[in-house]
């Protein structure tokens, strides 16, 4: 029987990954603080074998946590160190660590670049200013990732790019965005100048690619889109257009609104994986869903 842990069992990437593993046979150990079970706690002391590890855990929300208070999600640098020094210790046969955009360098993401960011733009040994603190534990992350694959650890490295479906939350652009489609408000709101563009992938091409590196025995680091980009207008669009109606699209400048231009390239992807779930039938799915409600 293969056995997995998935940590942050719960949560928006945990969820989906715990149901992919039942479907592919696995037998689950998930965890999660919504539970009562820190994944620090358990790293302190768990010494059970693991076929596959999907470390979910993080302190996680939008825009506004990332741009909010500095020490909010200094926690995720607890729970990766925490996460390498057991795996060093069990050696489980295979370790997947979820880095992000936000490692790469804030200036590669502005609106006078435009390129699409390669797993090459971060180096880890001459490190450039990554977004928020947020970036800093991803690129520690990495760092730790690194020393644990250098001790023998198996680690599967990926850098999802801006994931979404249609069971999100609504402190996400994608989702909120569609809340508003389907209360077809007027004026639309959009954060930010509504130019900020996006590399939205869908979940479940998410879980499908990472189970393909597992499968596979690739370490990455490796990008997780669709190379396409996507401004958060475009996005408003869509969802009015499935919701049938055309209001004002007011942006608000001063509200949380990150980089101007984050899109993948997905060229080292694109070798083992291809996303399946186009923005549209994104935009469709999470329509239906809310209609449905």
């Amino acid at each position: 029987m293969r056995r997995a842990l998935v940590t942050g069992a719960l949560g928006f990437i945990g969820r989906h990954f715990c149901q992919a593993l039942d479907d592919a046979g696995y037998e689950i150990i998930g965890i999660d603080i919504a539970d009562g079970i820190d994944a620090r706690d358990y790293f302190r002391l768990g010494h059970d074998s693991f076929t596959l590890v999907i470390h979910a855990a993080a302190v996680v929300g939008g825009r506004a946590l990332i741009d909010g208070p500095p020490l909010a999600l200094a926690s995720n640098l607890e729970l990766d160190a925490g996460l390498f020094q057991w795996a060093e210790r069990v050696r489980p046969r295979r370790v997947v660590y979820f880095s992000s955009p936000a490692a790469y360098p804030v200036v590669l993401q502005t609106s006078g670049y435009q390129h699409a960011l390669h797993e090459s733009n971060i180096n880890l040994r001459y490190p450039q200013m990554p977004d928020e603190l947020y970036g800093w534990a991803k690129l520690t992350g990495e760092m730790l990732a690194g020393r644990a694959r250098a001790s023998g650890v198996r680690v599967s490295m990926c850098r999802p790019f801006s994931g979404y479906a249609e069971d999100q939350g609504e402190d996400y652009p994608f989702c909120a965005l569609a809340g508003r489609a389907a209360r077809r408000e007027d004026p639309f709101v959009v954060w930010g100048s509504g130019d900020q563009a996006r590399d939205f992938i869908h979940v479940d091409d998410i879980v499908a690619a990472v189970m393909t590196m597992v499968d596979q025995g690739i370490d990455g680091p490796v990008n997780l889109g669709t190379g396409r980009a996507t401004t958060m207008t475009e996005l408003a669009r869509m969802f009015c257009a499935q919701a049938g109606y055309e209001p004002a699209i007011q942006p608000l400048p001063d509200a949380p609104s990150g980089v101007a231009y984050r899109v993948a390239d997905v060229t080292a992807m694109s070798e083992f994986y291809v996303p399946k779930i186009t923005v549209e039938e994104g935009v469709a799915r999470a329509m239906r869903q809310l209609a449905a409600v």
